[in-house]
């Protein structure tokens, strides 16, 4: 296969200045044990004990032991190893990972006309994304179900308070959320360093008694196993996959850390760990065939169980915060893109950029992942839906992977084929075993993945009919040269007029100027637009163009995971030559009141129900004063009606 290519980084961002070594490579590969494994860390709790459910009636025998360890391996080395951390990395975006930045980095944002597979493209990206967020929902109740459920095995007698516990613990963790992570954030490594160290260690005791478990290794055990049991096997996958939950997180906080800190620990440390104390459950399998019930907790000796189950809750707690900061992540990135309305996006940290809080996300999750444990109430009834998640946004990413790899690294067709094919065929395995698990609560990510996916689609296509209809307005230039032969009273002052084009005069200023009969002595039309790079350097983020009479145009860049601030702009097209003291400074605002209606002959118009429900967003949407940080005392909103 041709080699890496070089990173499309031309900027830094995120702190990473250079290729992080010696302490400073310590440090993020410690910070990424926290942040990008946690989800990961936490499968022992519950992967094996899923494979060996009552559900499949398949007894531990040695035989099925054996076949089951193996098919882990595999799972593990193929997926996560070889596809993530070996090829998926590689397809970053300046650095940065995830669904919305591998979109940005195939199907570019220039204005042109899109092709229908670049289309097609888009609506998975989207849909993977939607999934990512029933994924979000389901890994904190999965996780902290999995991690409680050690109490039956402690005291049984106790085994009632699993689910209140469990509500608790999370409604606790949402409830600190608006304080930031900045603190937790630092426990986060020490915590699961901790974590793999001591599974690890667990199944190092267990396979010191029982060294011949190793031989699990050997595929051709996994080919019996297949080979023995057909149909039975393939609906084990089901199970057998959520020992690569939290594998896409590799991915998509590749910005936080880089590729080398998440490769490092994970050759180092993670993948070994859990290795080993699969081996250890597979091997204590083999001798008590009644650990099935709970070989995680079983594999403890019975002094450690309470020392056990409180770091395996605060394992899961990790992996809870991982995701729903990942949930916010993902969340800016669609907003400046344009998928999602514009929500409250609150900075937690003076110094880390990635580091917010979104209010609304945080609270969506909050009583989703509530519902759905009270809903499921244990992890063998909520693995089926947990699968789902993961497996789609894995078949998707792999789906993307393969136009990378042919528009951005030139791969020749049948290379790309070769290895994204064998990428899809396992994803495909893996996806349909779960499929079939629809009607036992396999529905849940999917009806949640077609209600985001329907919403974002929606607000994409909604603002695009919505400025078309609105258009941009009379031709800059001709507006300049009526207004330098027309006497238009001129008072002291900035007027900033924001707009999303970069072309024409908007529909405000026109309607400003209708009405009041008067302009300010300047005049700067501001357009705020995203790139589709994760950041833009201060330095090259506004121009400034003069068009005459008075009038500017302003355009200021923002990377996608970035928030912009208008008043931090203004400062630099004062510092460009166009006077903007704050307090001679006034924004207008367009507020346009939508009215759903359906027009014969429109070409590929929105169906009612979609623009009932774009109207109902756009006036739930935060407004444009609170998003740009506008000051509310100098903004001016001058509304109209619009038709769409």
């Amino acid at each position: 296969m041709p080699t890496e290519p070089p990173s499309t980084a031309a900027t830094p961002h995120h702190g990473h200045h250079a290729p992080a070594t010696g302490g400073r490579l310590a440090i993020l590969t410690l910070t990424a044990l926290g942040v990008v494994y946690g989800d990961i860390g936490t499968s022992p709790l519950y992967s094996i004990k899923e494979c060996f459910s009552p559900i499949y009636g398949l007894e531990p025998t040695r035989d099925n032991v054996f076949g089951i360890l193996s098919l882990i391996v595999w799972a593990l080395t193929l997926v996560v190893t070889v596809k993530y951390v070996s090829y998926i990395l590689r397809a970053d975006n300046r650095g940065e990972g995830g669904t919305f930045a591998l979109l940005a980095l195939i199907v570019p944002r220039d204005g042109t006309p899109l092709k229908r597979r670049q289309v097609t493209l888009i609506l998975l990206a989207l849909f993977g994304t939607a999934l990512l967020y029933g994924d979000g929902i389901i890994t904190p109740a999965m996780s902290v179900l999995g991690a409680l459920e050690g109490i039956e095995v402690a005291t049984p007698a106790l085994s009632h308070f699993v689910v209140p516990l469990t509500i608790v613990i999370l409604g606790s963790l949402f409830s600190v959320q608006r304080f930031g992570t900045d603190l937790m954030g630092k426990a986060f490594g020490p915590i699961m360093l901790v974590w793999f160290l001591a599974i690890g260690a667990l199944g190092v005791r267990e396979v010191l008694h029982s060294p011949w478990i190793l031989g699990a290794v050997n595929p051709l055990h996994a080919a019996r196993f297949v080979g023995a049991h057909g149909m039975l096997a393939f609906l084990v996958l089901g199970s057998v996959v959520l020992v690569i939950t939290g594998g896409e997180a590799l991915y998509a906080d590749m910005g936080h850390f880089g590729k080398r800190p998440i490769r490092l620990a994970w050759l180092g440390l993670v993948f070994p760990a859990l290795l080993l104390n699969y081996f250890g459950q597979g091997a204590l399998l083999v001798r008590r065939p009644e650990a099935a019930e709970n070989p995680f907790f079983l594999l403890a000796p019975e002094a450690l169980l309470i020392p056990l189950l409180v770091l395996a809750t605060l394992a899961a707690v990790v992996a809870s915060q991982a995701m729903i900061s990942g949930a916010y992540s993902v969340t800016r990135q669609g907003i400046a893109l344009g998928y999602i309305p514009r929500l409250e996006i609150r900075h937690t940290s003076q110094r880390e950029e990635g580091q917010i809080y979104i209010p609304e996300v945080n609270w969506l999750i909050a009583v989703g992942c509530l519902i759905i444990v009270l809903a499921f109430q244990d992890t063998s009834r909520l693995g089926a839906a947990y699968g789902i998640a993961v497996t789609g946004t894995m078949l998707i990413t792999s789906m993307l992977f393969f136009q990378v790899v042919r528009q951005r690294f030139q791969w020749a067709l049948w290379q790309a084929a070769a290895l994204c094919g064998v990428f899809v065929v396992v994803d495909l395995l893996f996806f349909s075993a779960n499929v079939v698990k629809v009607a036992h609560g396999g529905w849940v990510p999917l009806l949640l993945g077609m209600a985001l996916f329907t919403a974002m689609a929606t607000w994409k296509r909604g603002r695009a009919l919505l400025l078309k209809r609105m258009g941009n307005g009379l031709d800059a230039e001709h507006f300049v040269r009526e207004l330098g032969h027309k006497k238009v009273h001129r008072v002291p002052g900035t007027a900033v007029f924001m707009t999303g084009s970069e072309a024409g005069v908007p529909p405000v200023l026109l309607h400003h100027l209708k009405h009041n009969q008067v302009l300010h002595e300047r005049v700067v039309l501001l357009s705020v637009k995203t790139a589709d790079v994760p950041e833009v350097p201060a330095a090259e983020r506004v121009t400034v163009q003069e068009l005459g009479a008075g009038v500017w145009r302003a355009v200021a860049s923002y990377g996608f995971m970035q928030t912009p601030s208008v008043p931090a702009v203004m400062a630099r097209v004062s510092e460009l030559g166009v006077p903007c003291p704050p307090m001679k400074t006034t924004y207008f605002l367009g507020r346009e009141r939508l009215i759903p209606t359906v027009k014969s002959g429109e070409r590929r118009p929105l169906p009612r129900w979609r623009k009932v429900l774009f109207a109902f967003m756009a006036r739930n949407a935060r407004s444009a004063t609170d998003f740009f940080g506008l000051p509310p005392n100098r903004v001016v909103e001058l509304g109209t009606q619009v038709e769409f």
